[in-house]
């Protein structure tokens, strides 16, 4: 049996191994540039955690899983998720909870902003993640998802008004391109 010195040795083996490995593997995987891997795999385990807790509270209330999502929630959540991340990710309007991780760049397209990433600190992850419309879509449709099953006909309802809000929006920019087609004001 080895004595609690010879634990705190292979402990400290173990952990010098994992940390090379953990800087290797940054280092072959990055190419010279500056990636947040660390900061990659907190969000990954952050979202594990939030599904995870919505989960429970889903199983905790004692609320039936359906067989299959129907396809109209299906069509219902992928719009309400498009127009929901594009509003928390692009909108000038919702900068300001995007300002502490990102900094502005210009604009980019109608009512939209293109942003950076600040550097540093978990910002880059952060800000990365607030910034892309396809990453947020992941955190949307699985916050949707848990209030269809938890709040049905108050997440459908609030899942509607996003879903006319897109369409609404669809209509502006075919309508400013049929006048821009037709060289009217």
């Amino acid at each position: 049996m080895g004595t609690a010195a010879d634990n705190g040795f292979a402990d400290n083996r173990f952990t010098r191994r994992l940390q090379g490995f953990v800087r290797r593997t940054k280092r072959d995987y990055s190419a010279g540039r500056e990636r947040p891997l660390g900061g990659y795999l907190a969000a990954m385990a952050g979202f594990g955690a939030y599904t995870a807790a919505w989960a429970t509270v889903v199983r905790l209330r004692g609320r039936p899983l359906p067989d299959r999502p129907a396809p109209s929630d299906i069509v219902l959540t992928s719009v309400a998720a498009f127009r929901l991340s594009r509003l928390l990710s692009k909108a000038s309007v919702t900068s300001p909870l995007r300002a502490p991780f990102t900094r502005y760049v210009g604009p980019q397209g109608p009512a939209e902003l293109h942003e950076e990433a600040r550097a540093g600190d978990g910002k880059d992850t952060v800000g990365e993640l607030v910034t892309c419309p396809f990453c947020t879509s992941v955190w949307m449709v699985s916050t949707l998802t848990a209030g269809q099953l938890l709040w049905p006909r108050a997440t459908r309802t609030a899942m509607g008004a996003l879903a006319a809000l897109a369409g609404a929006d669809a209509l502006q920019l075919t309508y400013a391109a049929l006048v821009d087609k037709t060289g009217g004001e």
